[in-house]
This record gives C-alpha cells, sequence and structure tokens, in this order.
C-alpha cells in the first residue's frame, strides 16, 4: 500500500483561507509536524512516495484537493482556488506510473469535497467545487462503475472537513458541519470535539488530529485503534488529516 504526500512549502504562511484568521505559521514546525504525520502512515503499513516538490506553491503539501485515487484509476480534479491550479500537473507526473489517469476539465472539483463509501462518492458543493464539476465527475466516473452523489454541507470549508469515512460502517461527523442522514448504509458517530470529524483511515487504524481527547478516547472504547498526530502548525492554514496525503490502499 502507498501513501503519496508533498513536501510542506516553506511559503505556508500565505496559504489560501476562508474560514480562518491569518495567523503566523512557523514552515519549520509545520515540517516537523508533517513528518511526525508521514511516520504514522508508514507505521501503518504505507510506503511513503513523495510527489514533485513545489515550494513556490503555499497549499502544495495539501495533495488530496489535487486528485481522487480509485483503484487503478486516478482522477486529477480542477481546485477552485485560482492559486492551486499548477499544483495539478506535479500530482499528474508523481501518479502517471501507477494509476490511469483521468482528468477533470470542466466545473471545479476539490478532493477535499470528495468522500468515498465503497462504490459512491459523495461530493460537497462547497467554495471550492461547483456544479459543474460534480456533474463533469459523475460523468467521468460512470463508465468505471461509480456513483457521485452530491453532498450538502454546513458552514465548513470542505466536505471531509464533517465528515470522514472511518472503516467498518463508521462515519465520524460533526452535525453543525454536515448532515450524517444524507449517507446511506453507514453508522453516524458525532464527534465530542470538531476538528475530530476529519480522521484518515489508515489500514486497521485511524489516524486522528491531536488534541481531541474526548473523541480519541469514545473511538478507542469502541475498539477502534486511533493514532494521534499533532498537526497544529498545518491547521492554521484549515488542513484536517486526510487533506496531506493521497492513500492508494491496494495490496
Amino acid at each position: 500500500m502507498r501513501a503519496f504526500t508533498r513536501a510542506v512549502s516553506p511559503r505556508l504562511a500565505e496559504c489560501q483561507l476562508t474560514h480562518l484568521e491569518r495567523v503566523p505559521i512557523d514552515p519549520a514546525r509545520a515540517v516537523e509536524q508533517h513528518a511526525a504525520y508521514e511516520a504514522a502512515l508508514a507505521g501503518a503499513g504505507f510506503e511513503i512516495i513523495r510527489l514533485p516538490e513545489l515550494a513556490d506553491d503555499p497549499d502544495a503539501v495539501f495533495v488530496e484537493d489535487t486528485a481522487l485515487l480509485l483503484g487503478d484509476h486516478a482522477v486529477i480534479t480542477r481546485p477552485g482556488a485560482a492559486s492551486r491550479a499548477d499544483e495539478v500537473h506535479s500530482t499528474a507526473a508523481g501518479l502517471k506510473r501507477h494509476f490511469d489517469l483521468h482528468w477533470i476539465e470542466q466545473g471545479y472539483v476539490d478532493g477535499g469535497d470528495v468522500l468515498r463509501i465503497g462504490r459512491t462518492l459523495y461530493v460537497g458543493r462547497s467554495t471550492r467545487t461547483d456544479a459543474e464539476g460534480i456533474r463533469t465527475l459523475a460523468d467521468l466516473l460512470a463508465p468505471l462503475g461509480y456513483a457521485v452523489v452530491e453532498a450538502k454541507l454546513g458552514d465548513c470549508l470542505h466536505l471531509k472537513t464533517g465528515a470522514t469515512y472511518a472503516g467498518n460502517g463508521l462515519l465520524l461527523c460533526n452535525p453543525d458541519a454536515v448532515d450524517a442522514s444524507q449517507f446511506e448504509d453507514v453508522e453516524p458517530i458525532a464527534v465530542l470535539e470538531p476538528a475530530a470529524a476529519n480522521c484518515v483511515l489508515a489500514n486497521d487504524r485511524i489516524i486522528l488530529p491531536a488534541g481531541n481527547p474526548r473523541t480519541a478516547a469514545m473511538l478507542r472504547d469502541r475498539g477502534l485503534k486511533v493514532v494521534e498526530v499533532d498537526v497544529s502548525e498545518l491547521q492554521k492554514a484549515e488542513a484536517g488529516g486526510t487533506c496531506m496525503s493521497l492513500i492508494d490502499d491496494r495490496p
């Protein structure tokens, strides 16, 4: 199994912000936290593959927004922030040896708005993903056997800011951001801290941002293996756990 990541840009402090006030960001500390995040993925059994570095692109570490990995296929997305348009070419260059590539060429889709549950992709219509992008993705994926369903969002940056799949039919959800009733065949678990709604399903465990102790304890009480990683410096750039990797879980 592989996890594709990209180095933190030294210009991270110039990142795009939609819901947070800009505060000072220490890129050196962000690099240390990103390394710990990669180590957590490696500890879950993933080979870490770095995509080409983009030092001049502040948001480049957030690789999730630039592609969707679906078995042997990779969809290269079209991020909604104009400043991120060129990142997709670097992502495509890093993925082309491993996947058949498909491109979103109309509308806008951020990967952070796409939540996959089985063969269904729920896509949040947000400030970064529009209706045309969702239609384009649906047309692209129908021949590959995937259904695309538009999801409604509350006040959050991306769909996966407010809801992520934790495996075994469990959906972590922040009810103030995303209505869990729109997702089929899952058991919603309301998180006890908002940031805990974004987790990374990594093989047999969940990688959860540190600083969410009540949710971490609740999940452990349910028998889930939880690994907490401090990503607080990256969270100042509106990061969640999923946004910093592209998970290829093919054995």
